[in-house]
């Protein structure tokens, strides 16, 4: 009989819970002001990664690769700007640092591809050492 009357409570316990999450729905996620914004944000990146992109589309040779990299490195630098500014730490301030130099270092590399002989050697030196300076620069912010 104990066991009945504890096996009862139990299923009209659970039925209450049931009943009560059918009644009071968690609220979707979607649902939250600062989700919505960083959605939207992203979306707009997106954008105007794809317009960017578009308008490289129109350009020859090595002007539209160079084109294509700055389109890239601004996509990478605000994601990493929007990731920041959603939650700010020292690690997503590191990546902001990370994109906007490995973003500058491609750019200045596809840029040497226009030069020739000693000029491009020395442009792409000029480039590896910029990235290095950067580099070192992120890993002082470790510390």
């Amino acid at each position: 009989m104990k066991k009945l009357l504890l096996m009862c409570a139990a299923a009209s316990c659970l039925t209450v819970v049931q009943v009560h999450a059918q009644v009071n729905p968690t609220p979707p996620a979607a649902a939250d002001p600062a989700i919505a914004e960083f959605k939207a944000a992203r979306d707009k990146i997106e954008a105007d990664y794809k317009a960017a992109k578009a308008a490289c589309d129109a350009m020859k040779d090595n002007a539209k690769d160079v084109c294509m990299e700055e389109a890239k490195g601004k996509e990478k630098i605000a994601k990493a700007e929007l990731d920041q500014k959603q939650k700010p730490s020292d690690g997503n301030a590191r990546k902001v640092a990370e994109a906007k130099v490995e973003a500058t270092y491609k750019v200045a590399k596809e840029k040497c591809d226009d030069l020739k002989g000693d000029a491009k050697d020395a442009c792409v030196k000029e480039a590896k050492a910029d990235e290095a300076k950067g580099k070192a620069d992120i890993k002082a912010m470790k510390k």
